[in-house]
């Protein structure tokens, strides 16, 4: 009877004389409501996502059908927790949190084949805490939510200790790849023909591309293992980008101070190669504040009409040229331009 009560849908499943449950996933207790137990069973603590990404769908019609995706999907992945977001330049979306940037990918892949939705997904991120001067403490899991500088007494970014075993050959290379992403070497010991070197490194530098480095570096036969470490200040400031004078929030990220000036410089010329050519120039500029650190530009197609202009003096054409300039500059003040999704993740690509 009970079969028959589910396959009808009344009930969703039926567990040791318990009814009406919806969902089951692993950590939950059951119990009865007549006698409804007064805490949890111990031992399963609740996953705190390391990563964070923005997922908003390529047509903003399709917002309820990606938070019914999200919905079905995070009911067999415990470890995927996600919150609607708004972004002025994006609209409205959702920001997830992940394990990884192999769980990162996993979940966008699945969301794309299995739900057929199309995302928009912003660059990467992790937690930071920052210290203000009133004593308070904010959590930013997005760069834009982080304070103004004048409130902030200190940031503190995410370390973790890692744990390296590759062949004693590539000492050296590995060595200088942590170093250049703000490493504290803590202790090196040899086993056989391999070297162990146990590092302090700060997760916003290793959540990006440092495995796909270290097994460059190494051929493939480095290991790499951490554990997260705690809290720790350090000088990190908000980096934005402003496309034509407008701010794109979706594009500001959280940079060291020692590295703002090249990922500044990079990140645009980057993406001035990938925001395609409009009628008019595009600035595209890296800024700290209001101070601007960096700047490229797309350059205009130049598509100047002279077909009704023939014979007569030299100065009829230029008066031409003239006004269609004058023209592109009106279309420049008030002209929107499309940012590809391919810009969005261009702050992955600029150690590359």
């Amino acid at each position: 009877a009970d079969r028959e009560r589910l396959e009808a849908g009344e009930v969703g499943f039926v567990i040791a004389g318990i009814k009406d449950i919806s969902v089951v996933a692993v950590g939950d207790t059951f119990t009865r409501v007549s006698q409804p137990a007064a805490s949890p069973l111990p031992g399963f603590k609740t996953i705190r996502p390391r990563v964070f990404a923005g997922f908003y769908p390529a047509n903003s019609e399709d917002y309820k059908a990606l938070r019914e995706a999200l919905d079905k999907l995070s009911l067999n992945d415990a470890s995927l927790s996600y919150e609607p977001e708004t972004s002025q330049a994006l609209g409205f979306g959702f920001r997830c949190g992940f394990l990884g940037m192999l769980h990162l990918e996993v979940v966008q892949d699945r969301l794309e084949r299995e739900y057929g939705r199309t995302l928009v997904t912003t660059a990467p991120s992790v937690v930071y805490r920052a210290r203000l001067t009133d004593g308070a403490s904010v959590t930013v899991h997005n760069p834009v939510d982080l304070p103004p500088p004048n409130r902030v007494r200190e940031i503190e970014e995410p370390m973790i200790a890692a744990t390296i075993l590759a062949p004693k050959e590539y000492f050296g290379g590995v060595m200088d790849l942590c170093m250049k992403r703000r490493g504290e070497q803590k202790d090196v010991h040899y086993v056989g023909n391999q070297v162990v070197m146990e590092f302090n490194l700060p997760l916003n530098e290793v959540v990006f591309d440092f495995f796909d480095h270290l097994k460059s570096l190494t051929r493939g036969y480095a290991s790499f293992d951490y554990q997260l470490a705690g809290y720790r200040p350090a000088p990190l400031v908000r980096l934005d980008v402003l496309i034509n004078g407008d701010k794109v929030d979706a594009l500001s990220v959280i940079v060291h101070k020692s590295k703002v000036q090249s990922v500044g410089r990079a990140l645009v010329e980057k993406m001035a190669g990938l925001i395609p050519r409009q009628m008019f120039d595009v600035a595209i500029q890296a800024a700290i504040g209001s101070r601007i650190i960096a700047r490229a530009t797309t350059k205009a197609l130049r598509k100047n009409v002279t077909a009704k202009c023939y014979g007569g003096d030299v100065t009829r054409k230029r008066k031409l040229l003239e006004k269609q300039k004058a023209g592109k500059k009106r279309m420049k003040q008030i002209g929107k331009v499309a940012v590809p999704q391919e810009a969005f993740l261009a702050i992955l690509k600029v150690g590359k």
